[in-house]
């Protein structure tokens, strides 16, 4: 054989479709899942997905669902991928991939689009407007995502890259729409060099010099590290900090558990008023508060506005830049930062805090179930190496404050808050990681969203173990309006219990209990399941944890003062 010959071969031997290289190179970023739903647009994807020696395709119930899975998987490995169809199944997806946008979850968003041929031929096709354009979404779906392309044969290769680079840069989605027909289309795969995020010397130099200052001045300093952290893998590396400068810590309800709790330095969770008193004069009373990474403080993490700190206080650093004062540094990245600033010396003797007892379990078994009695039973339950998923609203308002054992991850959507999140989210979170036990905490309102998750759970082997509070209706929206009764606040009346047998998980544990007898002894045989498990909690209608009864109190400041109706 000529050489010629060889060379030709070995370019035909490269050559392989645009769809197979967007896979190939988005599993090179250290995804081994696509989670979606498949469309006859979306094929090209779809196949290449399938047939990929790298990913395994998971179909989910619908394409809401396959956005909350992937973003539930993105927290644990870095990032996701996504396949949904043009039109239809894009804008199905787009609540889930708008809250990964919100909450820093890094999504590659993969639409197949009708074939470049037949949008240059204005053809009317189904799932568009019936108008010949095929450009309506693109602009609806990029505003979900950090960055967007049309990928064709000849960018393929070097978008790829620039749409990698960018959505990393904010850890933000990426909307990657690809015809149908270029989807097919062989391509010769060259070595792209990878765009790498780097600081600025000369930058980092000046924000470490003014930080520096900063700390050197202050008489006394509280840390802050954020939600961010864990997107980016950083917990680590914000340790560190804390303990080279031997200040306390504080997480809001966005962070619970990025750093440990058991951790001498913690100094509790902080949520405005309804912090322990000790908590919140370390937070609002420190002369400099240190923002590891840009921490959220809204409505939710604030216990409806009910901080009390000085911006003038802060020096925060984000994912790229750092702010001291009224200087801000660009081109710094986060994790440059923290280890530079790590090497600061302590001025004083480190903060040491009384470890945090675990919360009492109390209530006898004859006795109904209550969530003063409910909540701490979750936290008894969990493990060292347990991650629990929390629904918004009042699962999540009433375990953040509960003290949890060493190891145990926290996953929640408090900023988006998009209901039903959790129960999909779980899915995509066990498939990241199964070595952890993935454990559930939702309420049935949520739940109804997106129960038929848990067929996908048992197709695909994530062994989640599910806890739905039934309190007979959307819990979290009765306590946030003056009148609870109305009738939007009622739901449907399922047999929770039997929803895993229905949905194929026969081998699970299930369990409806009321008393607390009946649910420690099921919290027990669930712990001990060797697949998933599933209990459903009869709860009282108006029965609020602590800081859901809270924010019932404080709607004006929530919402904001309207007159009063007259009649």
């Amino acid at each position: 054989m000529t050489e010629r010959a060889r060379q030709s071969n070995a370019s035909r031997r490269q050559e392989r479709s645009v769809a197979d290289y967007i896979v190939h190179r988005l599993a090179r970023e250290g995804m081994d899942h696509c989670f979606g739903v498949a469309g006859d647009y979306a094929f090209p994807l779809c196949d290449a997905v399938d047939r990929s020696p790298e990913v395994k395709w998971i179909g989910c119930a619908n394409e809401l669902n396959a956005s909350y899975a992937a973003d539930g998987y993105a927290r644990i490995r870095g990032a996701a991928m996504l396949v949904t169809t043009y039109g239809v199944g894009e804008l199905s997806a787009i609540n889930g991939v708008m809250g990964a946008k919100a909450e820093r979850s890094l999504i590659f968003h993969l639409v197949g689009m009708p074939s470049h041929q037949n949008q240059r031929l204005h053809k009317i096709a189904h799932h568009t407007l019936g108008d010949g354009v095929f450009g309506n979404f693109v602009n609806i779906s990029a505003q979900a995502a950090r960055c967007h392309a049309i990928i064709t044969p000849e960018n393929c290769m070097i978008e790829m890259e620039r749409l990698i680079a960018e959505a990393r840069r904010d850890n933000q989605p990426a909307y990657i729409a690809v015809p149908s027909d270029f989807a097919l289309t062989p391509v010769a795969w060259n070595d792209v060099k990878p765009v790498r995020l780097a600081s600025d010397a000369a930058s980092l130099r000046q924000a470490i010099a003014a930080i520096e200052r900063r700390v050197e001045n202050a008489k006394s300093i509280v840390a802050l590290p954020a939600y961010t952290l864990a997107r980016l893998g950083l917990e680590k590396e914000a340790r560190k900090l804390i303990e080279a400068l031997g200040c306390p810590f504080a997480t809001t309800a966005m962070e619970k558990g990025i750093i440990g709790e058991n951790h001498p330095q913690f100094a509790g969770m902080y949520a405005g008023a309804v912090s322990d008193e000790k908590t919140r004069e370390i937070v609002e009373g420190a002369e400099l508060v240190l923002d590891l990474g840009g921490v959220n403080f809204n409505d939710i993490s604030t216990a409806a506005y009910s901080a009390r700190l000085d911006p003038n206080r802060f020096v925060s650093l984000g994912l790229n830049d750092a702010r001291v004062g009224q200087q801000v540094f660009g081109s710094v990245r986060l994790a440059d930062m923290l280890a530079a600033l790590a090497k600061l010396k302590p001025k004083a003797a480190p903060y040491r805090r009384r470890p945090i007892p675990a919360a009492r379990v109390d209530g006898k078994p004859s006795d109904r179930v209550s969530m003063e009695a409910l909540y701490p039973r979750y936290a008894a339950f969990l493990r060292a190496g347990d991650t629990v998923v929390l629904e918004t609203g009042s699962s999540t308002l009433g375990m953040t404050p509960m003290p949890l054992p060493q190891d145990v991850r926290v996953e929640s959507q408090v900023l988006w808050g998009s209901i039903g999140w959790a129960t999909a989210a779980a899915l995509g979170i066990a498939l990241a990681d199964p070595s952890r036990r993935t454990v559930l905490i939702t309420g049935e309102g949520s739940h109804q969203l997106t129960a038929n998750e848990i067929g996908g759970m048992g197709r695909f082997g994530a062994k989640v173990t599910i806890f739905v509070l039934n309190n007979d209706g959307y819990m979290v929206e009765r306590a946030l309006e003056q009148n609870p009764d109305w009738s939007y606040n009622d739901l449907a009346r399922w047999n929770y219990a039997e929803l895993p047998r229905a949905m194929g998980c026969a081998d699970w544990f299930t369990a409806h209990v009321e008393t607390l007898g009946e649910l420690d002894a099921a919290m027990k045989k669930a712990r001990s399941s060797t697949s998933g498990a599933y209990i459903e909690i009869i709860g009282g209608r108006m029965d609020l944890p602590p800081a859901l009864a809270f924010a019932h109190k404080r709607l004006g400041e929530m919402y904001g003062e309207t007159p009063s109706m007259t009649r």
